[in-house]
């Protein structure tokens, strides 16, 4: 798996998920709400607005995706990160 950005922010991760049809939903707090309906049924995720995201919460939020999109985790990493840097 590629290694994971140490200086993600949450607003940056939200726009990167733009490519897997999430978006905004709301936002309360530091805490951005994104909806996707990619799939057919609707999936919710909450990621924190902080600069940075911690490593583990990343993965967590990567693994949940993955899941809903049925494909690898790797596979998701490389494809949101393929241009960071």
């Amino acid at each position: 798996m590629p290694k994971l950005p140490r200086d993600l922010s949450g607003k940056k991760l939200a726009i990167l998920l733009d490519k897997y049809g999430y978006v905004i939903t709301r936002q309360t707090g530091s805490h951005i709400r994104l909806t996707s309906n990619i799939k057919k049924t609707e999936h919710h995720i909450t990621i924190p607005g902080h600069t940075p995201i911690k490593i583990g919460t990343l993965s967590h939020i990567l693994k949940d995706i993955a899941d809903y999109l049925e494909i690898e985790k790797k596979i998701l990493a490389e494809e949101l990160f393929e241009d960071w840097r």
